[in-house]
């Protein structure tokens, strides 16, 4: 049409009417990639520093930072349920809700090991080093949909005093609980209301999702094996570096690199996440149709 365009004005009539179809084009592409179940529910998030210390710490508090920030841009809410603080910064661990519009869809690829590299500014030799943190992310999946009955006797509770960074929220009695789940060693903590009894009900249903998520995935791994599949190995394998004295950040699954890593910390995800979504979305189709390549 545009080639058969009679003047300018029915040709900029024709490129406008082009872009809206480009974008919904796009738009209609991406929702293919939401291959995961419950892609429309709320993320749970994990974010824990590996071995190193300050400088792990530090970076498991970036990386938490990173996210919150990312969902503040879309209009999500965030709700803390634990925090470790680390020693000097960041955290030893975190965890914290993100609710939203496909929140669990889009935050599923961030699920993995993130490796930092920088000048270490906790160093007064101003050395290269190099961080890990882990990031754990789970579906909140509807209750009713979640059929799993924990005995007291599997459960250890511990309660504790809120250990936040301080100001009017900050529990001043022991009303912040821990659960561990004695079969597995999963321990779940939630100080985020001031009520012993609420944070005990939060914890636990955190843990059943917990459970759930690892139930769906031995069943993946168990399919992908009747298939004669190797299981999946991305989860806890290194999939981004932020190497920030050189200015870039690389997806080692997709392959995508980007030079802009103080907006990416700040916050400015999509592209990396996108990236992400799609190369799992073809690895996905790869698994089912049974080719290793």
């Amino acid at each position: 049409m545009l080639e058969l365009a009679e003047g300018d004005e029915e040709r900029e009539m024709l490129l406008e009417e082009q872009a809206g179809i480009e974008q919904r084009v796009d738009e209609l592409y991406r929702e293919t990639l939401f291959t995961m179940k419950h892609a429309d529910t709320s993320a749970i998030i994990r974010v824990k520093g590996g071995a190193g210390g300050t400088e792990a710490q530090d970076w498991a508090g970036m990386l938490a930072r990173m996210y919150m920030r990312w969902a503040e841009r879309r209009g999500y809410k965030v709700d803390i349920l634990d925090e470790q603080p680390g020693d000097q910064a960041g955290y030893q661990s975190i965890e914290f809700i993100i609710r939203g519009e496909k929140a669990y869809g889009m935050m599923s690829a961030e699920h993995g090991v993130h490796r930092l590299v920088r000048v270490s500014p906790f160093d007064s030799n101003n050395r290269r080093q190099t961080s890990f943190a882990s990031v754990d992310v789970v579906p909140e999946v509807p209750e009713e949909e979640i059929d799993i009955h924990i005995p007291d006797s599997d459960l250890r509770r511990d309660v504790f005093r809120s250990q936040g960074s301080g100001g009017q929220g900050v529990n001043t009695t022991d009303s912040a609980v821990r659960l561990t789940h004695l079969p597995t060693g999963i321990a779940v903590a939630c100080q985020i209301t001031r009520s012993q009894i609420k944070n005990h009900e939060l914890a636990l249903q955190i843990l059943k999702q917990r459970l759930y998520d690892i139930e769906m995935r031995k069943r993946e791994e168990e399919a992908l094996a009747a298939r004669g599949q190797q299981s999946s190995v991305e989860w806890g394998s290194q999939m981004r570096s932020y190497v920030l004295d050189k200015q870039y950040i690389k997806d080692h699954r997709s392959g995508l690199m980007q030079h802009n890593p103080d907006d990416v910390l700040d916050g400015d995800l999509d592209d990396l996440m996108w990236a992400g979504l799609e190369w799992k979305a073809g690895k996905r189709v790869a698994e089912e149709s049974g080719d290793d390549d």
